[in-house]
C-alpha cells in the first residue's frame, strides 16, 4: 500500500435540513460548495451577506468513500492525516468515530488500520456549529474573557482555535466559514513513522555552513531502519548520507564549504537547496535557504534598534500586512497566491506580515516567499481580543504551536515569530480588563509564556516577539505611541482624524501597522453593485464598508485636502489618490530617517472579498494607486522631499549594499510647465546610505506660494526616478486641467500606452476593466515629456483602446 490522497469530490449534507445534499471539493469550504450548486446566492454581491447566514447555523456532514485493494492492509498501521479542519468535528471511518477535532491550526493523525477493510470504505467528517460551541466554551470559563466586539459579529470566537476574522472584521464579511482546507491522506506505516525533519545552520568565519538535519521518527520495531538523507544544491550538486533511525531523533550534518546564500528581495538572489529524507516508504522534501538572520534590538542613541540582519547586513524591511486571501477558503488557489505575492515583490517589498487574526498560511505561501525573497513576520493566531488561559486551552494551543513551528521553521523567508496582534493593547480596551488590569495581565502572560517557551524550544534560531505592537520582552507599555523602541502600530491619522502631517511627528524604529482606507475602483465595484447602487451611501456600498465611520472619514478628509469630486467615478479615483498620499507621506518621511527607522509595513496588502478597505490590491487583483506609489517609495533608491527646520530638503536614499552614482536635477515649475528655477543634483551614495543633498529655504518658497511645484528627476546608473512636491494642500492650488492624448500600440507582443500632455498633470492614473495592470500609473505627467507604460495582462489592442480610462487630479472636480 502506498499513500492515498483522498482529495476531490466528497458529498456535503446538512444535518439540520436533510434535503440539502450537494458535491463539495476537498480541500474546500461549505459556502463555495453551496454556491457552486446554486443553493446560495453569491455572498459577495449586493447585500447577499445577510441571505447566507443560515449556512453557519447548520451542522454539516462531509463524506467520501475509497477502495482498498486486496493486500492493502498488510502493514503495521494506516495513519489518517488531516489538517485545517474548521473547526469542531468528529471523524468516523466506516461508522466508527476515530478522531475528534477542535483546532483548525493543528494537524491530526491517528492510526485507523483496525477500522478499515478491503474493498469500499467510508470516511465521514461531521462539522458542528461554531457559534454554539463558542458560546458553550465561554460559559465554562472561570471569569469573562472579552472578545473582539468591534470586529466580530458572532461572539466568543476567542474561545475557538479558528480564523478569527471568519466572524467578520472591519474589512471582512461575516460568513463563519467551515470545511476542510488541506489534503486528507492515508499513510501506510510499516517499521517506523516519519514524523518530521528539522534543520539548523552553523556558520563559520571561513564562510562554511554546516547544515544539521534532525530526523524524528516513531519506531514500530526494535530494529534500526535505513533512511536516506539527500541534499541537492541549486546547481544540481548532490550530497547523500545514510542513517539508521529508531525511535526519537537521528541527526546528520552536511558541511558546505562554498554556500550560495539566500537574501531578501532587493539585496541578492534566493538560491534554494533541496533536502529529501526517505525512510520506510515515506518521504519528506523541503527547499532550504542558507542564510544567517537575527533581529538586532541593541540600545543606541535613539533608544533601541529594531533591525533585521541577514548575512551580517542591515535590512530595510519594506512591505505590508497580509490577511486571508479569500473569505471562502476554497477559493484560495496557488495561482492567486503567486499573483499576489509576485505583485508584492513587484512593488519592491521584501517583507510580509501574516496577521494574527487570520490563519497560518498554506505551504505554497511560504514556498513562494522563499522563492521571491519576501521575509515573513509570522504572528501566532491571536488578535484584538483577550484569550483564555485555562489548562485545556493552553494544552491545545501548545500542540498547535509545536506543529506550526515544526512545519514552518525551515523556510528561509521566516524572519520572526510574534505572539499575537494587539492583544497587549486589548487589555486596556474592555471594561472587565480595565477594572482589573492585574488579573488580565497575568492571564495574558500565562498564555504568552507558553507560546514563547514552545518557539524557543522548537526554533531557537529565531526571535520570539511577544506581541505587535510591543516595546520588548515583559514590557506592557504603550507601544502604540512609543517610537524609540520596538514596533509601532500608528493609527492616529485614520482612527483619530489627524492630518497626514502627523506621520512626521514620530520616528518609529519599526512601524508594523499604519494605514488609510480607499474605495475600490469602478471595475471592481461593478462586480458587486448594480449601476443604481453606484453611490457611496447606497445600501450595497455601505454593506461593502465594514468600518463604521469609514465612508465618513474618507469623505471628510476630501474636504481637508481636495476639491470635492464631481461624480461617483471621480470619488472612487480621488479616494485612492488620498490613500496613496497618506501612506506615501509616512513612508517617505520614515525612510528619510534611516537608520533610525528600519521597517515600514503598511496595513494592508490584500482584500478577502470586494470591499472598501486599507488594501493596496483589490480583491479582483487590480492595483490601487497606492500599490503603484509603493513601487516608487519602496524602490531601492529613492528621492524624497522632506520639510525640516523651515526648509525643503531632498534626501537620496540607497538601501542596497553597494555604492551608486546619482545624477539629476530639482526643478521649480509654474503651472504651465515653465521653469522658475533649477538645481543640479549629484551624489555618490554609499551602501545602505541616506544623504540630504539639496535644500531650499522655506521663506523663499513662501514668497512665491501657489505659483508652482517642485519636481525632481534623478538617474541611478540608467534607472530613472521622479518625485513631486507642492507648497500647499491641493484644494488651494490652481492646478491646470491638462489635455492628455493617449496612443495604444503593439510592439513585440506587448501593448504600450503612450501619454502626452500639454500641461502638467498630477496623479495621472490609467484604468482598464481587464484583469491585468500597468507597469506604472498615478504619476506626474509633464508637457513635452511623454510617458510610455506597458499593459501587463491579456487584452487586444482594440479592447484596450476602447476600454482605457485616464484620470487626472484636476479632472476630478
Amino acid at each position: 500500500m502506498t499513500q492515498i490522497l483522498l482529495n476531490g469530490e466528497w458529498r456535503l449534507t446538512s444535518l439540520t435540513d436533510g434535503e440539502i445534499s450537494v458535491p463539495i471539493q476537498i480541500p474546500g469550504d461549505i459556502h463555495s460548495a453551496l454556491l457552486a450548486a446554486g443553493r446560495i446566492p453569491d455572498p459577495y454581491y449586493g447585500c447577499n451577506e445577510s441571505l447566507v447566514q443560515w449556512v453557519s447555523e447548520h451542522d454539516w456532514q462531509l463524506e467520501t468513500s475509497f477502495n482498498l485493494a486486496a493486500g492493502s492492509l498488510e502493514v503495521s498501521g494506516v495513519d489518517l492525516i488531516l489538517s485545517m479542519v474548521d473547526t469542531v468535528a468528529s471523524v468516523a471511518v466506516n461508522g466508527e468515530v476515530v478522531l475528534l477535532c477542535s483546532n483548525m491550526f493543528r494537524e491530526y493523525r491517528t492510526d485507523i488500520r483496525h477500522h478499515l477493510h478491503e474493498g469500499i470504505n467510508t470516511l465521514t467528517v461531521t462539522l458542528k456549529r461554531a457559534d454554539l460551541e463558542a458560546k458553550a466554551r465561554a460559559g465554562r470559563l472561570p471569569f469573562p474573557v472579552p472578545w473582539a466586539e468591534g470586529n466580530n459579529q458572532i461572539p466568543h470566537m476567542n474561545t475557538l482555535r479558528k480564523t478569527q476574522c471568519h466572524a467578520g472584521w472591519d474589512w471582512g464579511i461575516c460568513l463563519l466559514a467551515s470545511g476542510i482546507y488541506d489534503s486528507v491522506r492515508l499513510q501506510p506505516v510499516n517499521q517506523v513513522r516519519l514524523n518530521h525533519i528539522r534543520t539548523s545552520q552553523q556558520w563559520h568565519s571561513n564562510g562554511q555552513c554546516d547544515l544539521a538535519v534532525s530526523v524524528d521518527c516513531s519506531s514500530l520495531t526494535p530494529n534500526a531502519v535505513n533512511a536516506v538523507c539527500e541534499l541537492i544544491s541549486p546547481s544540481g550538486e548532490r550530497w547523500t548520507q545514510f542513517l539508521d533511525v529508531t525511535r526519537g531523533t537521528t541527526a546528520c550534518t552536511f558541511s558546505i564549504s562554498d554556500p550560495e546564500c539566500w537574501w531578501p528581495a532587493g539585496y541578492g538572489n534566493q538560491p534554494l537547496y533541496t533536502l529529501i529524507v526517505s525512510v520506510d516508504g515515506q518521504q519528506i522534501s523541503k527547499r532550504i535557504g542558507l542564510r544567517e538572520l537575527h533581529l538586532d534590538t541593541t540600545q543606541d542613541e535613539a533608544g533601541s534598534a529594531m533591525t533585521f540582519m541577514v548575512n551580517g547586513k542591515a535590512i530595510m524591511a519594506k512591505g505590508a500586512n497580509w490577511i486571508p486571501l479569500d473569505a471562502m477558503p476554497g477559493k484560495q488557489t496557488p495561482v492567486r497566491y503567486r499573483r499576489l505575492l509576485e505583485d508584492a515583490k513587484a512593488a519592491n517589498m521584501n517583507m510580509i506580515r501574516v496577521w494574527g487574526g487570520g490563519m497560518y498560511e498554506r505551504d505554497c505561501f511560504y514556498e513562494l516567499c522563499d522563492e521571491l525573497g519576501l521575509m515573513v513576520w509570522q504572528d501566532l493566531m491571536f488578535a484584538c481580543a483577550l484569550y483564555p488561559s485555562t489548562p485545556s486551552f493552553i494544552k491545545d494551543v501548545e500542540q498547535e504551536v509545536v506543529y506550526q513551528v515544526r512545519r514552518l521553521s525551515d523556510h528561509p523567508s521566516l524572519a520572526l515569530w510574534c505572539g499575537d496582534n494587539e492583544v497587549i493593547g486589548a487589555i486596556g480596551w474592555y471594561p472587565e480588563s480595565k477594572s482589573n488590569r492585574e488579573k488580565y495581565v497575568v492571564n495574558y502572560d500565562r498564555l504568552n509564556r507558553v507560546l514563547q517557551d514552545v518557539v524557543e524550544r522548537e526554533d531557537p534560531s529565531r526571535r520570539f516577539w511577544a506581541s505587535s505592537p510591543c516595546n520588548g520582552e515583559l514590557d506592557f507599555g504603550d507601544a502604540w505611541h512609543d517610537d524609540n523602541k520596538g514596533d509601532m502600530h500608528f493609527w492616529d491619522v485614520w482612527h483619530s482624524g489627524k492630518s497626514f502631517d502627523a506621520y512626521h511627528n514620530i520616528k518609529p524604529r519599526f512601524c508594523s501597522e499604519f494605514g488609510y482606507q480607499s474605495w475600490p475602483s469602478l471595475p471592481t465595484v461593478k462586480t458587486f453593485a448594480a449601476q443604481e447602487d453606484w453611490n457611496v451611501t447606497s445600501p450595497t456600498f455601505e454593506q461593502h464598508q465594514k468600518n463604521g465611520r469609514g465612508n465618513s472619514i474618507i469623505t471628510e478628509m476630501f474636504t481637508r485636502y481636495f476639491r470635492f469630486p464631481k461624480n461617483f467615478a471621480q470619488m472612487l479615483y480621488l479616494s485612492q489618490v488620498q490613500q496613496a498620499l497618506a501612506i506615501k507621506t509616512a513612508s517617505e518621511y520614515w525612510r528619510a530617517n534611516k537608520p533610525v527607522c528600519r521597517g515600514i509595513l503598511y496595513w494592508q496588502l490584500n482584500d478577502c472579498w470586494p470591499v472598501s478597505s486599507w488594501s493596496s490590491i483589490e480583491y479582483t487583483g487590480r492595483w490601487k494607486q497606492l500599490h503603484y506609489h509603493a513601487k516608487r517609495f519602496f524602490a531601492p533608491q529613492a528621492a524624497v522631499f522632506v520639510e525640516e527646520d523651515n526648509a525643503l530638503n531632498l534626501h537620496l536614499i540607497n538601501d542596497e549594499h553597494r555604492r551608486c552614482e546619482v545624477n539629476g536635477q530639482v526643478t521649480w515649475y509654474d503651472w504651465l510647465g515653465e521653469v522658475i528655477d533649477t538645481w543640479p543634483v549629484e551624489a555618490c551614495l554609499g551602501e545602505d546610505d541616506n544623504q540630504m543633498v539639496w535644500q531650499c529655504d522655506r521663506n523663499m518658497i513662501n514668497e512665491r506660494q501657489h505659483k508652482g511645484f517642485f519636481h525632481v528627476e534623478i538617474d541611478v546608473e540608467g534607472t530613472r526616478f521622479a518625485n513631486t512636491w507642492f507648497d500647499d494642500i491641493y484644494k488651494r492650488l490652481p492646478l491646470p486641467k491638462a489635455d492628455i492624448t493617449v496612443d495604444v500600440a503593439e510592439c513585440d507582443g506587448s501593448l504600450l500606452v503612450t501619454l502626452t500632455s500639454d500641461l502638467p498633470a498630477f496623479f495621472v492614473h490609467l484604468e482598464y476593466e481587464g484583469e491585468g495592470r500597468f507597469s506604472d500609473s498615478s504619476f506626474t505627467l509633464m508637457p513635452c515629456s511623454p510617458v510610455t507604460v506597458s499593459y501587463i495582462g491579456s487584452a487586444d489592442i482594440d479592447a484596450l483602446n476602447a476600454g482605457l480610462h485616464v484620470y487626472q487630479l484636476a479632472g476630478s472636480y
